[in-house]
C-alpha cells in the first residue's frame, strides 16, 4: 500500500523526465537500427561481393536486430513511466485538495489517512469530536457517511468524506503502481544478449503487460476510430520522436492503421514481424507454425527485396492470417493496383514463396504495369478469410466480412498517394472477385477506383458491370476458355440437377437452366461477368490447359485440372493475359487486347 507521505510526495516530473532518457535511448537505439540496414549493409551489398562481405552482411544483420531490439524495450520503459505518471497525477491532486480541504477545516490528518474532527455544539449541546478512517469502496463510503451523520456534528460527515477521497486515492495509486512495477519487472535483458525467437516472444509478452498495466493511455490518441484522411493528418502532425514511440509501443496498431502512409506502416510491420514470429513459435501448434512459416519467407525476402521494392503494409495472425504487401510504394505511385486473392489463400509458405505464388502475382502485375508506366505499385491484400473448403466457397458469407475490410484498405490508399489523381484498380481473382463485388455495394463503393478487373470469377453478386460503381467501359474481365471456375453452374441450374429430377427423359441440370438460366450465362454468384449482358471489357487470355474427363469425352472443364485458373498473373504461362492486366493497371487502355463476350 502506497502511504500518504509517498503519494503526496511523490514528483512526477521525475517520472516524466526519466521516460523521456528512456525514450531517448530507444530513439538512438532507432537511428542506429536505420543507419545500419539503410546505409551500411545496403553500400555493403552493392559494392561487395565476396564471402567476407557476405558474413559481414549477416552479423550487421544481427547488429541491426539487437538495435531492434532495444528500441522496443527502451520504448516500452518509456510509455510505462509515462503511464504511470499520468494515471497517478488525477490520484494525487485528488490527495492533495483532500489534505487542503482539511487544513481548512482545522482537521487533522493522520499518517494513516484517518481524518479527526473538533468536537461542535448544538445549542447548550456540545457534540464530541472523533477520528474516522477512510474507505474506498462504495458500499462503505456509504456506511460511513450514515455513522458520521447519526453523531449529529455537522463536522463529522465532512471529515469523513475528506477520510473517504484519502483512501480512495491511494488504493487505486496502490493498484495502479503495483500494476506498473509487474510490467516493469518484466522488462530487462540477461547478459550476454543474444536475441532469438524466443526473445522476441517476450517481447511480445512485455508488450501486453504494458498495454495492460498503461491502460492504453498512449492508445487511447491512436485514431482507430477515425476516417482515413484524419488518420493521416494525425500522424503527419506527430513528431519524429512521437512518431518512435508509437512505433516501439505499438507497431501491430500502426502497421495495420489505413491511412498511415505506406512507409510508416511498412516499418512499423516491419518492427512488429520479429515479435509476432516470436509469439507463434512459442505457440508451436500447428495452425501457427503454418502461419509461421508464411512470416519467415515473407521476412526473408523483405531482407533481399529488389525492384520494385516491397513494403509491408499489413500483418497478423488473426483467422487464416494476414498479409498485405505491395511492390512499389503504393503512396509515389500514380497507378496503383490492389488484387483479392480467392480459394484455398492463407498465410502460409506458399503464399511467399511458390514460383507461382499469391505474392507472386502481385510482383508479375507491377512489373507488367512498369513496362507501361515505371509509376506503377501492385498490392496483393490478404486482408480476410478466403475461403478453405468446397463448403465456404460455396457461400458468400467471407466475401461479405471483406468487403467491408477492403473498402477501408482502399480508403487509406487514396488518402495516403501523394499524387493529385492517382489512377486506382481493384482487382478480384476467383472468390476474390466477389469480394470485390461486395465492396462496390458498401455505401460509397471502392474508395478512388478508377477500374475494375476481375478474373477466373465464379460472379460478383451483381447482373451488369454498371453496378459495380464505376462506368461500364472500366470493368474488364478475364476468363480462359478452359477455366472450370469461370463455367460453373447457377444455382438454379444445380438446383435443377438436384432437386429438380429428370421431365420426360431430359436431365434435371438442363430443367433447371430452363427454369432459372434461360440464356445460360448465369455462374455461381450472379451473371456471368464474361458474358454479353454482363456488358464488361473482355480481355483476351490464354486458353489454359485442356483437359478431357475420360469417362465424359464430350466434357470440357469437368474440373480435373484448375491450371487455366491459376495462369492470368503467370506471364511465362499466359504473356497475354498478363500484359493486358499490366496496361489496365498503367490505364494504358490501347494496349489492352480484347476479345468477344460470351
Amino acid at each position: 500500500m502506497l502511504s500518504l507521505d509517498q503519494l503526496r510526495d511523490l514528483k512526477l516530473s521525475q517520472l516524466t523526465e526519466q521516460a523521456r532518457e528512456w525514450a531517448d535511448i530507444s530513439n538512438r537505439a532507432y537511428a542506429s537500427r536505420e543507419r545500419v540496414t539503410k546505409e551500411i549493409v545496403s553500400d555493403l551489398s552493392e559494392t561487395q561481393k565476396s564471402e567476407a562481405s557476405f558474413f559481414a552482411v549477416v552479423r550487421l544483420g544481427r547488429l541491426a536486430n539487437n538495435y531492434q531490439y532495444i528500441h522496443t524495450e527502451c520504448g516500452l520503459v518509456a510509455a510505462s513511466l509515462n503511464g504511470l505518471a499520468e494515471e497517478l497525477a488525477p490520484l494525487q491532486r485528488t490527495l492533495l485538495n483532500a489534505l487542503d480541504d482539511a487544513k481548512q477545516a482545522g482537521f487533522e490528518v493522520f499518517d494513516d489517512g484517518s481524518v479527526r474532527y473538533p468536537a461542535a455544539k448544538a445549542g447548550d449541546t456540545e457534540l464530541l469530536g472523533d477520528t474516522v478512517s477512510g474507505n474506498s469502496g462504495f458500499f462503505s463510503q456509504a456506511m460511513g457517511s450514515a455513522t458520521a451523520l447519526a453523531t449529529q456534528n455537522p463536522n463529522a460527515l465532512r471529515a469523513q468524506g475528506i477520510a473517504d477521497a484519502i483512501a480512495g486515492a491511494l488504493s487505486q495509486a496502490t493498484e495502479i503502481d503495483e500494476q506498473y512495477a509487474q510490467a516493469l519487472r518484466r522488462l530487462k535483458a540477461e547478459e550476454g544478449l543474444d536475441v532469438t525467437e524466443s526473445t522476441w516472444a517476450d517481447v511480445s509478452g512485455d508488450a501486453t503487460a504494458v498495454h495492460s498495466a498503461a491502460d492504453d493511455v498512449l492508445k487511447e490518441n491512436i485514431p482507430t476510430d477515425r476516417p482515413q484522411a484524419e488518420r493521416k493528418e494525425w500522424w503527419d502532425n506527430l513528431s519524429d520522436a512521437e512518431r518512435v514511440e508509437y512505433l516501439a509501443v505499438y507497431p501491430d496498431v500502426i502497421g495495420n492503421l489505413d491511412g498511415i502512409p505506406a512507409v510508416a506502416r511498412d516499418e512499423a510491420n516491419r518492427l512488429y514481424l520479429p515479435q509476432l514470429m516470436g509469439e507463434l513459435a512459442a505457440k508451436g501448434d500447428e495452425d501457427s507454425m503454418t502461419k509461421l512459416a508464411g512470416l519467415k519467407e515473407i521476412d526473408a525476402q523483405l531482407q533481399t527485396a529488389g525492384e520494385p521494392p516491397m513494403y509491408l503494409l499489413g500483418v497478423g495472425d488473426e483467422g487464416n492470417g494476414r498479409a498485405i504487401v505491395s511492390y512499389g510504394n503504393p503512396d509515389a505511385a500514380k497507378n496503383v493496383s490492389s488484387y483479392v486473392p480467392g480459394l484455398n489463400t492463407k498465410l502460409d509458405a506458399e503464399f511467399a514463396t511458390d514460383p507461382h505464388s499469391t505474392m507472386r502475382r502481385a510482383y508479375d502485375t507491377a512489373v507488367a504495369a512498369r513496362q507501361n508506366d515505371p509509376s506503377s505499385a501492385s498490392i496483393v491484400w490478404l486482408g480476410y478469410d478466403a475461403p478453405q473448403s468446397a463448403t465456404e466457397v460455396m457461400s458468400e458469407e467471407n466475401a461479405e466480412r471483406g468487403a467491408s475490410a477492403y473498402d477501408g484498405f482502399m480508403s487509406g490508399i487514396s488518402a495516403t498517394n501523394e499524387n493529385a489523381d492517382p489512377h486506382i484498380t481493384a482487382i478480384g481473382h476467383s472468390y476474390g472477385s466477389l469480394t470485390v463485388g461486395k465492396a462496390t455495394q458498401e455505401p460509397g463503393g471502392i474508395p478512388g477506383v478508377d477500374d475494375i478487373v476481375l478474373v477466373g470469377s465464379p460472379g460478383v453478386g451483381v447482373n451488369s458491370a454498371e453496378d459495380l460503381g464505376v462506368t461500364k467501359d472500366h470493368v474488364w474481365v478475364g476468363a480462359a476458355d478452359n477455366d472450370v471456375v469461370t463455367h460453373l453452374p447457377s444455382k438454379s441450374e444445380v438446383a435443377g440437377g438436384v432437386f429438380g429430377g429428370a421431365v420426360a427423359g431430359i436431365p434435371g441440370a438442363v430443367v433447371g437452366s430452363w427454369l432459372g438460366d434461360p440464356d445460360g450465362d448465369d455462374v455461381w454468384f450472379g451473371k456471368d461477368p464474361a458474358s454479353s449482358d454482363f456488358g464488361a471489357n473482355r480481355f483476351q487470355a490464354g486458353d489454359g490447359p485442356f483437359i478431357l474427363n475420360p469417362e465424359f469425352p464430350d466434357v470440357r472443364n469437368s474440373g480435373i485440372d484448375f491450371g487455366a485458373h491459376s495462369q492470368y498473373f503467370n506471364p511465362e504461362k499466359d504473356q497475354v493475359s498478363t500484359a493486358n492486366i499490366g496496361a489496365i493497371v498503367a490505364g494504358d487502355y490501347q494496349r489492352v487486347i480484347r476479345e468477344d463476350s460470351r
